[in-house]
């Protein structure tokens, strides 16, 4: 058995002195692990986590854990390397990717996205947005999706400005009242008819919209594996977190 297609570098293990377990993603195969050979020395930099790869799987049966040969296509770890933020965000979105996503199940649309973040990662902040949106189509595809289209307690579709952390409803402004500080804001970048202002430079919004998606990443995604939310993560969350107090004071 075996198969080729480009995939992205979504995690590695150490496997003896310098082999490793590699867990890459490709549009038709899914999640996929696979033994990468080298990995841990001559091929190290080949094998950095974001990197799109042109990778091709061989394995004696379907259900076995086979290995990777790989070409290299785009080296996305070298572009954000002296990039703290961008580096984060990259470490991130692979992270919760490897962690979240069923092995060998096949997410396209996951994929695409992810792929295109990868690729836009050198501009930095402005990108926050569109991994906000990227981790809330994972939630979708996984069947964890946010309904943000109307207002949970009056059905009204303008003013929403809040989400209920227990049924992934939007609130609106006008309907939050006693429960306000009970529900997680509602981001201007995740707001029906307001995503082409996903660029736009605010902290608090990335803020809020990390908080957000993290809270159903946690938990649904990983929390009902009984998995805590990937450190990556959560180290994202703080440096936004910290740009927002920055911002603020």
């Amino acid at each position: 058995m075996d198969w080729e297609a480009p995939g992205i570098v979504l995690e590695t293990r150490p496997f003896g002195e310098s082999d490793a377990i590699a867990t890459v993603m490709t549009a038709e195969h899914g999640a996929h692990r696979g033994l990468a050979r080298g990995a841990q020395s001559r091929q190290a930099a080949l094998w950095q986590v974001g990197n799109l790869l042109q990778l091709r799987w061989i394995g004696r049966l379907s259900d076995q854990l086979g290995h990777f040969s790989a070409e290299p296509v785009h080296a996305t770890a070298g572009f954000v390397m002296d990039d703290r933020l961008a580096l984060a965000m990259l470490t991130s979105c692979c992270a919760v990717a490897a962690g979240a996503l069923p092995e060998r199940e096949a997410h396209p649309g996951v994929f695409d996205g992810l792929l295109r973040l990868l690729t836009m990662l050198p501009q930095g902040s402005r990108q926050l947005g569109a991994l906000i949106a990227w981790e809330a189509e994972l939630l979708a595809a996984l069947g964890y999706g946010l309904d943000l289209s109307s207002c949970a307690v009056t059905g009204a579709t303008d003013d929403l400005a809040f989400v209920s952390p227990r049924s992934g409803r939007a609130v609106s402004q006008a309907a939050s009242g006693q429960w306000r500080e009970r529900l997680l804001p509602l981001p201007r970048l995740l707001r029906p008819g307001l995503r082409a202002n996903a660029e736009e430079d605010d902290p608090v919004q990335w803020r809020d919209g990390l908080r957000l998606t993290g809270h159903f990443l946690a938990r649904d995604a990983f929390g009902l594996r009984h998995l805590p939310l990937p450190s990556p993560r959560l180290a994202l969350y703080e440096l936004v977190a910290a740009l927002t107090e920055n911002q603020i004071g």
